[in-house]
């Protein structure tokens, strides 16, 4: 069974994590993730309170989500520990070692990802992981 959180519950788990990294609690496993992707991103501290459950981020504003990037920071870190799709943690090391910063490489992968994932919305399509891969190819300057 898939666990497919409404956006308040997941802006909720983040909010809910970020609360007990502050308190010193102990972590589970995925709040030690968005832990970790949350030192990386001080900027987004701001919005880990319930005052920004209900705000939307319009991109026509040039707002960027902290939700959403979070998100996809989460999917990206999935993708690599099982090596979904295919050929995406030999990627991401090529990314990581042309940008020699980490994070860098990771927000290479993250535009890839919205990519794909914008284009099945317009397209009213699946995802094809095609496309994301493909982008990441790009980036590192490999052609297939």
């Amino acid at each position: 069974m898939l666990f497919s959180p409404s956006r308040d519950q997941a802006r909720r788990f983040f909010i809910t994590s970020w609360q007990k990294h502050q308190q010193g609690l102990q972590l589970a496993d995925l709040e030690a993730i968005v832990i970790d992707v949350l030192m990386a991103h001080p900027e987004y501290h701001q919005y880990l309170s319930e005052d920004y459950i209900d705000r939307d981020w319009p991109p026509e504003h040039g707002d960027s989500n902290p939700f959403l990037h979070i998100s996809l920071h989460l999917a990206i870190a999935e993708q690599l520990s099982i090596d979904q799709p295919a050929g995406v943690r030999q990627l991401y090391t090529q990314l990581h070692t042309q940008h020699g910063d980490a994070h860098k490489a990771l927000h290479d992968m993250l535009e890839c990802l919205g990519e794909m994932i914008w284009q099945a919305q317009r397209n009213n399509t699946a995802p094809d992981p095609a496309i994301y891969l493909n982008g990441l190819r790009a980036r590192v300057k490999i052609s297939r």
